[in-house]
């Protein structure tokens, strides 16, 4: 499905669920939170986003613990602090975190391609990792797609 559908569908659910959502991205950079802020009307479920790219900015605003950063800044776990992070300092009702290795280089000892997703909300938690190929900006885009998705299973969930 394409990333502009996805989103209208997310906020759409948002919406009925009169829940909001905010973002902490770091391998996205901002891709998530833009691609819901381009659907018309998402103000009312759009909290807002910390773009965390910096190991510094993941600490001291998403207040993603330092231990976790150094077992490794790719991993389910730091995605998880992210998602919490982001729904904790903007209250949101859904918090969406992303980290990964985009490349063109290996990151962490993770290949190009690798990222870690978590969504949290009231109704659970979906933390994943997944393996994409392609160039950097096929890899935002994609992991971009899953978050989205995984979001839209919490949502959809309780239906």
């Amino acid at each position: 499905m394409l990333l502009d559908k996805l989103a209208e569908r997310l906020v759409q659910r948002l919406r009925e669920r009169s829940w909001t959502i905010a973002t902490g991205e770091s391998l996205t950079a901002g891709l998530v939170s833009s691609t819901i802020a381009s659907v018309p009307g998402c103000s009312v479920v759009f909290r807002g986003a910390v773009v965390a790219y910096a190991p510094e900015v993941k600490t001291e605003v998403l207040n993603v613990p330092v231990e976790l950063l150094r077992q490794g800044i790719v991993t389910e776990e730091v995605a998880r602090a992210l998602a919490q992070g982001a729904r904790s300092r903007l209250g949101a009702t859904v918090g969406v975190g992303t980290t990964g290795a985009a490349g063109p280089d290996d990151h962490d000892g993770m290949p190009v391609g690798t990222a870690c997703i978590a969504v949290c909300s009231p109704w659970g938690e979906r933390v994943r990792t997944v393996r994409v190929t392609g160039d950097r900006s096929q890899v935002r885009h994609a992991v971009t797609q899953a978050a989205m998705e995984a979001a839209l299973e919490i949502l959809e969930a309780g239906e």
